[in-house]
Protein backbone atom coordinates (compact mmCIF):
# COMPACT_ATOMS: atom_id res chain seq x y z
CA UNK A 1 0.00 0.00 0.00
CA UNK A 2 1.33 3.47 -0.73
CA UNK A 3 1.14 5.64 1.93
CA UNK A 4 0.71 9.36 1.84
CA UNK A 5 3.87 10.97 3.32
CA UNK A 6 7.56 10.37 3.30
CA UNK A 7 9.57 8.23 6.18
CA UNK A 8 10.32 9.62 9.47
CA UNK A 9 12.01 8.55 12.21
CA UNK A 10 10.95 9.39 15.34
CA UNK A 11 13.03 10.16 18.19
CA UNK A 12 12.03 10.64 21.72
CA UNK A 13 14.61 12.74 23.41
CA UNK A 14 17.72 14.62 22.20
CA UNK A 15 20.67 11.83 22.92
CA UNK A 16 18.44 9.03 22.43
CA UNK A 17 18.32 6.07 20.06
CA UNK A 18 15.81 6.38 16.85
CA UNK A 19 12.99 4.71 16.65
CA UNK A 20 12.21 3.06 13.81
CA UNK A 21 9.24 1.38 13.05
CA UNK A 22 8.56 -2.42 12.11
CA UNK A 23 10.39 -3.97 9.23
CA UNK A 24 8.56 -7.10 9.26
CA UNK A 25 5.15 -6.20 6.92
CA UNK A 26 2.55 -7.90 5.24
CA UNK A 27 1.42 -6.74 1.57
CA UNK A 28 -2.03 -5.55 2.10
CA UNK A 29 -2.49 -5.63 -1.86
CA UNK A 30 -6.33 -6.37 -2.83
CA UNK A 31 -6.70 -9.19 -5.04
CA UNK A 32 -5.93 -8.96 -8.93
CA UNK A 33 -9.74 -7.56 -11.11
CA UNK A 34 -8.99 -10.01 -14.13
CA UNK A 35 -7.31 -13.33 -15.14
CA UNK A 36 -5.69 -10.97 -17.96
CA UNK A 37 -4.18 -8.61 -15.90
CA UNK A 38 -3.10 -11.80 -13.21
CA UNK A 39 -1.31 -12.98 -16.27
CA UNK A 40 0.40 -9.85 -17.30
CA UNK A 41 2.00 -9.31 -13.87
CA UNK A 42 3.37 -13.27 -14.21
CA UNK A 43 4.29 -12.77 -17.85
CA UNK A 44 6.45 -9.75 -16.72
CA UNK A 45 7.66 -10.87 -13.73
CA UNK A 46 8.77 -14.70 -15.47
CA UNK A 47 10.66 -12.85 -17.90
CA UNK A 48 13.22 -10.75 -16.55
CA UNK A 49 13.95 -13.35 -13.73
CA UNK A 50 14.87 -15.50 -16.37
CA UNK A 51 16.91 -13.01 -18.53
CA UNK A 52 18.38 -11.96 -15.04
CA UNK A 53 18.76 -15.27 -13.96
CA UNK A 54 22.43 -14.53 -13.16
CA UNK A 55 22.02 -11.46 -11.33
CA UNK A 56 21.47 -10.67 -7.56
CA UNK A 57 21.93 -7.45 -7.81
CA UNK A 58 18.16 -6.65 -7.88
CA UNK A 59 14.84 -7.16 -6.83
CA UNK A 60 11.27 -6.95 -8.77
CA UNK A 61 7.83 -6.95 -7.31
CA UNK A 62 4.15 -8.05 -8.51
CA UNK A 63 0.86 -7.05 -6.64
CA UNK A 64 2.69 -5.94 -3.56
CA UNK A 65 2.77 -3.21 -0.83
CA UNK A 66 5.42 -0.21 -0.42
CA UNK A 67 5.89 0.91 2.81
CA UNK A 68 7.58 4.60 2.70
CA UNK A 69 5.59 6.47 5.71
CA UNK A 70 6.70 5.37 9.63
CA UNK A 71 3.31 6.24 10.70
CA UNK A 72 1.58 3.22 8.04
CA UNK A 73 -1.03 5.76 7.73
CA UNK A 74 -3.92 3.80 5.61
CA UNK A 75 -5.52 4.66 2.67
CA UNK A 76 -8.43 2.78 0.39
CA UNK A 77 -7.64 4.82 -2.84
CA UNK A 78 -3.80 3.73 -3.52
CA UNK A 79 -2.46 1.00 -3.19
CA UNK A 80 0.62 0.10 -4.15
CA UNK A 81 2.51 -0.46 -7.44
CA UNK A 82 1.29 -3.36 -9.54
CA UNK A 83 4.37 -4.00 -11.38
CA UNK A 84 8.01 -2.51 -9.88
CA UNK A 85 11.82 -3.58 -10.16
CA UNK A 86 14.98 -2.50 -7.48
CA UNK A 87 17.90 -2.20 -8.90
CA UNK A 88 21.35 -2.18 -6.31
CA UNK A 89 19.31 -4.35 -3.82
CA UNK A 90 20.04 -7.90 -2.69
CA UNK A 91 17.82 -10.31 -4.69
CA UNK A 92 15.67 -12.50 -2.22
CA UNK A 93 12.24 -12.99 -1.01
CA UNK A 94 10.27 -9.72 0.59
CA UNK A 95 6.41 -10.01 1.90
CA UNK A 96 6.56 -6.09 1.46
CA UNK A 97 8.81 -3.44 -0.04
CA UNK A 98 9.69 -1.57 3.36
CA UNK A 99 11.98 1.29 2.34
CA UNK A 100 13.50 2.26 5.54
CA UNK A 101 14.47 -1.32 5.77
CA UNK A 102 15.95 -1.34 2.67
CA UNK A 103 18.32 1.56 2.79
CA UNK A 104 16.26 4.64 1.86
CA UNK A 105 15.83 2.76 -1.43
CA UNK A 106 12.49 3.27 -4.41
CA UNK A 107 11.55 1.96 -6.84
CA UNK A 108 13.64 2.59 -10.13
CA UNK A 109 11.04 0.89 -12.61
CA UNK A 110 6.99 1.00 -11.89
CA UNK A 111 4.40 -0.11 -13.92
CA UNK A 112 0.96 0.05 -13.63
CA UNK A 113 -1.67 -2.56 -15.45
CA UNK A 114 -4.56 -0.29 -15.77
CA UNK A 115 -8.45 -0.75 -15.43
CA UNK A 116 -11.69 1.31 -15.11
CA UNK A 117 -11.48 1.50 -11.11
CA UNK A 118 -7.69 1.91 -11.23
CA UNK A 119 -6.64 4.42 -14.42
CA UNK A 120 -7.95 7.59 -12.61
CA UNK A 121 -6.01 7.08 -10.29
CA UNK A 122 -2.92 5.55 -11.77
CA UNK A 123 -2.68 8.15 -14.20
CA UNK A 124 -2.71 11.22 -11.63
CA UNK A 125 -2.82 10.88 -7.76
CA UNK A 126 -0.06 7.54 -8.12
CA UNK A 127 1.55 9.21 -11.24
CA UNK A 128 2.24 12.55 -8.76
CA UNK A 129 3.38 10.67 -6.03
CA UNK A 130 5.88 8.20 -8.16
CA UNK A 131 7.31 11.88 -9.42
CA UNK A 132 7.12 13.73 -6.41
CA UNK A 133 7.71 11.42 -3.49
CA UNK A 134 9.24 8.49 -4.85
CA UNK A 135 11.48 10.05 -7.18
CA UNK A 136 11.28 6.84 -9.32
CA UNK A 137 13.02 7.39 -12.67
CA UNK A 138 10.79 5.64 -14.84
CA UNK A 139 6.79 5.08 -14.57
CA UNK A 140 4.92 2.99 -17.03
CA UNK A 141 0.87 2.07 -17.83
CA UNK A 142 -0.44 -0.37 -20.01
CA UNK A 143 -4.19 -1.67 -20.25
CA UNK A 144 -4.66 -5.19 -20.91
CA UNK A 145 -8.19 -4.11 -22.70
CA UNK A 146 -7.47 -1.15 -24.59
CA UNK A 147 -4.11 -1.35 -25.24
CA UNK A 148 -3.34 2.12 -23.75
CA UNK A 149 0.40 2.15 -23.33
CA UNK A 150 2.59 5.36 -22.40
CA UNK A 151 5.56 5.84 -20.75
CA UNK A 152 7.29 8.18 -18.61
CA UNK A 153 11.33 9.55 -17.75
CA UNK A 154 12.14 11.64 -15.18
CA UNK A 155 13.90 14.66 -16.23
CA UNK A 156 14.39 17.62 -13.68
CA UNK A 157 12.16 16.69 -11.25
CA UNK A 158 8.87 16.20 -13.91
CA UNK A 159 8.29 13.38 -16.02
CA UNK A 160 8.44 13.69 -19.69
CA UNK A 161 6.64 10.75 -21.98
CA UNK A 162 8.66 8.78 -24.08
CA UNK A 163 8.77 8.50 -27.51
CA UNK A 164 8.00 5.61 -29.06
CA UNK A 165 10.48 3.83 -31.61
CA UNK A 166 9.33 3.07 -34.97
CA UNK A 167 7.48 -0.27 -33.97
CA UNK A 168 5.62 1.40 -30.99
CA UNK A 169 8.06 0.28 -28.26
CA UNK A 170 9.19 1.97 -25.63
CA UNK A 171 12.38 2.14 -24.26
CA UNK A 172 13.55 1.34 -20.58
CA UNK A 173 16.78 3.07 -19.16
CA UNK A 174 16.66 1.38 -16.19
CA UNK A 175 16.00 -1.45 -17.23
CA UNK A 176 17.93 -1.64 -20.57
CA UNK A 177 15.39 -3.07 -22.44
CA UNK A 178 12.37 -2.45 -24.54
CA UNK A 179 8.53 -2.59 -24.23
CA UNK A 180 5.76 -2.94 -26.29
CA UNK A 181 3.04 -5.05 -27.38
CA UNK A 182 2.91 -8.42 -29.11
CA UNK A 183 -0.18 -10.74 -29.20
CA UNK A 184 -2.36 -8.20 -27.29
CA UNK A 185 0.35 -8.73 -23.89
CA UNK A 186 2.86 -6.07 -22.67
CA UNK A 187 6.47 -7.96 -23.31
CA UNK A 188 9.92 -7.30 -23.10
CA UNK A 189 12.68 -6.84 -25.68
CA UNK A 190 16.14 -6.79 -25.59
CA UNK A 191 18.66 -4.00 -27.04
CA UNK A 192 19.07 -5.75 -30.26
CA UNK A 193 15.05 -6.39 -30.21
CA UNK A 194 14.97 -9.71 -29.71
CA UNK A 195 11.86 -11.25 -27.51
CA UNK A 196 12.53 -11.95 -23.51
CA UNK A 197 11.18 -15.33 -23.65
CA UNK A 198 9.04 -16.94 -20.23
CA UNK A 199 10.80 -20.01 -19.26
CA UNK A 200 8.34 -22.41 -20.67
CA UNK A 201 9.32 -20.42 -24.28
CA UNK A 202 13.16 -20.53 -23.43
CA UNK A 203 12.51 -24.58 -23.30
CA UNK A 204 10.40 -24.85 -26.57
CA UNK A 205 13.02 -22.98 -28.25
CA UNK A 206 15.81 -25.40 -26.92
CA UNK A 207 13.76 -28.43 -27.87
CA UNK A 208 13.30 -27.12 -31.01
CA UNK A 209 17.32 -26.39 -31.61
CA UNK A 210 17.95 -29.89 -29.89
CA UNK A 211 15.59 -31.41 -32.70
CA UNK A 212 16.97 -29.27 -35.30
CA UNK A 213 20.35 -30.71 -34.50
CA UNK A 214 19.19 -34.04 -34.30
CA UNK A 215 18.30 -34.08 -37.88
CA UNK A 216 21.27 -32.79 -39.12
CA UNK A 217 23.09 -35.58 -37.70
CA UNK A 218 20.66 -37.97 -39.47
CA UNK A 219 20.64 -35.90 -42.66
CA UNK A 220 24.34 -36.66 -42.76
CA UNK A 221 24.08 -40.02 -41.59
CA UNK A 222 25.05 -39.63 -38.02
CA UNK A 223 23.25 -41.84 -35.39
CA UNK A 224 22.62 -38.96 -32.91
CA UNK A 225 21.82 -42.12 -29.92
CA UNK A 226 25.15 -43.26 -30.82
CA UNK A 227 27.02 -40.43 -29.91
CA UNK A 228 25.84 -39.96 -26.14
Amino acid sequence: MLETAASEISVETPGEMPVFPPSDLLSEEPQLETYRHLKQLILLLTCLERLWSNRNDFFAGGNLSIYYSSRQRKSEDVKGPDFFVVLDTERKERKSWVVWDEDGKYPNFILEVLSDSTAQTDRGLKKQIYQDVFRTPEYFWFDPYKFEFKGFRRNYRQYEEIEPNERGWLWSEELQLYLGILNEQLRFFTPDEQLVLTPEEGEAKERQRAERLRQMLLDRGVNPDELL
